[in-house]
């Protein structure tokens, strides 16, 4: 089978599997809307700018929890078997693939349900909803990475905050800066910059991934 052959089946495997148990969506789900009404009940009426981090911080702790069961939940059989049928690159960038519908889905329906419960609504919304789609994007490509990682060692869950925190802070800043910059209305013009930056990380960090996942693969 070619790359791209390999790849839908691997996607279409990783959603038959997720729509068969839906740990991940069901779990992330109940943790983005508690967490959300947790927040509505200890402030009630917060500033945006308040309101920003705190959707920021939800988010980030949502993907860690969604994207790092990519490679640490997989058996050992199943990776055996992987291994057998399908190239290393295939399967990560299936991997990536599905974490990113994944995540989109996610970050669209934590997004909604904030903006609900809160009534606020950022001035620039079309530019904010950008913002948050290439955050996803972004927490999908580096975690993905990241659990491939651990999960070659022990102690992956450990390991998964070690190696991403100083990888995600910048892509943070980033994004806080652009959806800062959404909130208050600002000419568009103003946050191509960051728009820019986020897209090379995420051309960046992919890029490493096709690179050295191979290697990791083997051993």
């Amino acid at each position: 089978m070619n790359l791209s052959t390999q790849v839908k089946h691997l996607v279409k495997k990783e959603l038959l599997l997720e729509w068969r148990s839906k740990y991940a969506l069901n779990g992330v789900l109940l943790y983005v809307v508690s967490t959300v009404f947790v927040c509505f009940l200890s402030f009630v009426s917060i500033e945006i700018i308040t309101w920003n981090a705190l959707f920021w911080i939800i988010m980030l702790f949502a993907s860690i929890n969604a994207v790092s069961k990519s490679f640490l939940q997989e058996s050992k059989g199943r990776h055996l078997y992987i291994y057998t049928i399908a190239s290393p690159i295939a399967l990560i960038i299936s991997k990536t693939v599905y974490n990113v519908l994944l995540m989109l889905v996610l970050t669209i329906i934590a997004l909604s349900f904030h903006m609900v419960v809160f009534g606020r609504v950022p001035q620039d919304l079309p530019m904010y909803l950008l913002a948050t789609l290439l955050g996803s994007l972004s927490f999908s490509t580096i975690f993905t990475m990241i659990s491939a990682i651990a999960s070659k060692a022990g102690n992956g869950g450990m390991l998964m905050a070690i190696l991403g925190f100083p990888v995600i802070i910048p892509v943070l800043v980033v994004l806080i800066k652009l959806t800062k910059n959404a909130i208050d209305g600002l000419d568009r013009s103003v946050s191509w910059d960051e728009v820019g930056m986020l897209l090379v990380i995420n051309v960046l960090v992919m890029a490493v991934s096709l690179l050295l996942f191979p290697y990791l693969w083997r051993d």
